[in-house]
């Protein structure tokens, strides 16, 4: 019996790995583009919607606008010399010439006249990437003061010098400064190498071409749930969503195929509570439409939630997987740290607040962030996450097979 027991175990495990094989190349490879407001995103949440109606599990797709965006380039060139420049992500366009300016701070910004200039930021004023302007998770008065001041100044147009900013803007080099479509102000960003050799021009007169165009959309939370609320909701959820020009397989792909090999493991779920599946479209997305659409769908709901469960950056090929806990319960946080024992490729990691997990915290419900541990340790200085670097190569789907089962085990116990 115990030699028929490890061969079904061992089947179940084998079919789990290569249903996880068939949803990552699906999303990353077949679908690939899954920026909000995009066709590709909208393709990938018809294909989660319709896996999780397959296995039993009653779904909905919640609609909300979006803004998709169209990136056709960017030139400058100023006093014989030519710049490279990125387009800022949902930027207005432009195409012209004007007096160029630079400021470092916050306070030579105030103190210039940049009505009509195109304004060069540079060195401290440009060493994080700025929140847009309506973000309501997390907004320092630094940014919101720097963004006033652009607004009020009205200049024609805004160049950032940037360098890196993993914790903010993921692994990209440079990151954009500015990536907000309530933004108005057409705006492009170049390396701080190009930056330090653009700001001795300041005075000269600078000619911008920034091709770039804010294309009208929809996007979709997809929900799917099973059980009985009256004794409270467990929601496990994970973003769908990439940034455009990444195939998003760590960020957050390995997210989703969690959640469908759990929709396989739970088929039979006939347990007390209401267990809610949430793909999150928004995580990647300056206004964050799917989770503001979420939060507003569940106000003065939140207190049926028993946990949340967030899944983002799993998977990594390098490290252990990494669970870590929210304002758990004593009973809850006993049962998570039984069920991580009981994996060899699981640790208990530190709180981190980069994910989704943070809106349920900051609404008062208990919460386990699952990613990998690797990111954590590396958050200030990884190059993976935005970047075309983010493949399906750079996963182990065992891990992710290895964290479904133990949430499998963790939310039957609750």
């Amino acid at each position: 019996m115990p030699g028929r027991t490890g061969f079904y175990l061992n089947a179940m495990i084998s079919n789990l790995y290569e249903k996880s094989l068939y949803y990552l190349d699906t999303l990353c490879n077949r679908i690939g583009e899954r920026s909000v407001g995009s066709e590709g995103n909208r393709e990938a949440t018809r294909f989660l919607e319709k896996e999780l109606s397959k296995m039993g599990w009653k779904t909905s797709a919640v609609e909300f606008d979006a803004i998709d965006w169209h990136d056709g380039g960017a030139s400058l060139h100023c006093n014989g010399k030519t710049f490279e420049v990125f387009t800022g992500p949902y930027s207005l366009p432009f195409n012209g010439s004007a007096q160029l300016l630079a400021a470092s701070t916050a306070e030579e910004l105030e103190q210039a006249d940049i009505e009509g200039k195109i304004i060069l930021l540079h060195g401290e004023i440009a060493r994080e990437q700025l929140m847009p302007k309506n973000f309501v998770f997390y907004n320092p008065e630094e940014h919101q003061k720097i963004i006033s001041l652009l607004e009020k100044g009205r200049p024609a147009a805004v160049i950032g010098a940037t360098g890196r900013n993993s914790a903010l803007a993921g692994g990209v080099y440079p990151f954009p400064l500015l990536e907000d479509g309530d933004f108005d102000i057409p705006s492009v960003f170049m390396t701080e190498e190009e930056g330090r050799r653009l700001h001795p021009l300041a005075g000269k007169t600078v000619s911008l071409k920034s091709v770039s165009e804010r294309i009208p959309g929809k996007g979709y939370n997809i929900i799917a749930v099973k059980g009985k609320e009256d004794a409270g909701r467990i929601v496990v959820s994970a973003h769908i969503d990439a940034k455009k020009g990444t195939p998003g397989a760590i960020d957050n792909a390995t997210g989703v195929v969690t959640l469908l090999l759990m929709a396989e493991l739970l088929r039979d779920y006939d347990g007390p509570r209401q267990v809610e599946l949430v793909a999150f479209n928004g995580e990647d997305y300056y206004a964050v439409p799917g989770q503001m659409n979420y939060i507003e769908a569940n106000q003065g709901k939140f207190g049926s939630m028993i946990l949340d469960i967030n899944i983002d950056g799993a998977g990594y090929q390098e490290g252990m997987s990494a669970f870590s806990e929210f304002g758990l319960p004593e009973e809850l946080s006993r049962k998570l740290k039984e069920t991580i024992d009981r994996y060899p490729g699981i640790t208990t990691g530190p709180q981190w607040p980069q994910g989704d997990h943070s809106i349920f915290v900051q609404f008062g419900v208990p919460a386990v962030a699952v990613t990998s541990k690797w990111f954590i340790e590396n958050m200030e200085h990884q190059d993976v996450t935005h970047t075309p670097k983010d493949r399906p190569e750079i996963t182990d789907l065992r891990k992710i097979v290895e964290i479904s089962q133990a949430l499998n085990d963790f939310v039957r116990m609750i």
